[in-house]
């Protein structure tokens, strides 16, 4: 199982998640901030947990390339 956790409170907006990884992150036109999609909210953090296997390279990505660090990936 992979899960996926954005602290998205703390995203700075710079869309380098979205660039490698668009089927699991969209920036909101609302506040410039990325969501992470189909996930759910809990304080802040906002977590998809799945077995598909195919978004596993771009999350990884995502989660090295984010400057502030606020994308963790664990393959379980």
């Amino acid at each position: 199982m992979i899960i996926i956790t954005l602290q998205r409170e703390k995203c700075i907006g710079c869309n380098y998640c979205v660039e490698v990884a668009p089927g699991q992150f969209q920036m909101s036109k609302k506040d410039g901030k990325t969501v992470l999609l189909k996930a759910q909210d809990n304080k802040g953090f906002h977590t998809v947990k799945t077995v598909d296997y195919t978004i596993l390279e771009g999350c990884e990505q995502a989660e090295k390339i984010c400057p502030v660090h606020i994308i963790k990936v664990k393959n379980i």
